[in-house]
């Protein structure tokens, strides 16, 4: 495993995300906010809508995901989606075509171009403490991935060991 933090260089981000992409991601995060899990209906984490060449990516990455992350099993999905994914509980959750970070977007009251980052086995993500865990989106990729691991599983990047080999194989980078 490698693992770098790193602060002092701006991370370099995809193309904007279609104004539907975002707003259906935006849904999908306040449908999470009331909560993961929702009776007999099973795990809901937020389910980006891609479309066009991010929604070809994140079929692939979908396809390659690992059965195990960070020990934790998959959990089945409902209604089921090729664009979000969930193991363990409490959720390691894991969503494809999202958009990007406030962070990351020039003009945004967060922008932050030295964001914390890591790289894990090649892999580049933003990394941003959350109450309650950690939420970490690919940077240098041509698709946002989101994961949001939570406290239980410190150190929180861990998770992106068993991510990084089907996120480097499906999202193809961005050239700078």
């Amino acid at each position: 495993m490698s693992f770098s933090p790193r602060r002092s260089r701006p991370l370099p981000v995809p193309s904007a995300v279609s104004p539907s992409v975002s707003l259906s991601a935006a849904v999908a995060v306040l449908v999470t906010v009331a909560g993961c899990t929702s009776g007999d209906d099973g795990p809901r984490p937020p389910v980006p809508s891609p479309t066009g060449r991010a929604a070809t990516a994140c079929r692939a990455l979908y396809d390659a995901l690992p059965e195990r992350v960070d020990g934790q099993p998959r959990v089945e999905l409902s209604p089921g989606t090729r664009y979000a994914a969930v193991w363990g509980d409490p959720a390691i959750e894991l969503g494809c075509g999202v958009p990007r970070p406030e962070v990351l977007t020039p003009g945004s009251e967060h922008y932050n171009p030295t964001a914390e980052a890591v790289e894990v086995n090649g892999v580049s993500w933003l990394s941003e403490e959350r109450d309650g865990g950690y939420r970490f989106t690919t940077t240098g990729r041509t698709v946002f991935v989101r994961v949001t691991v939570p406290d239980d599983y410190a150190p929180e990047v861990n998770a992106l060991v068993d991510l990084a080999d089907a996120v480097r194989g499906a999202i193809p980078e961005k050239p700078l």
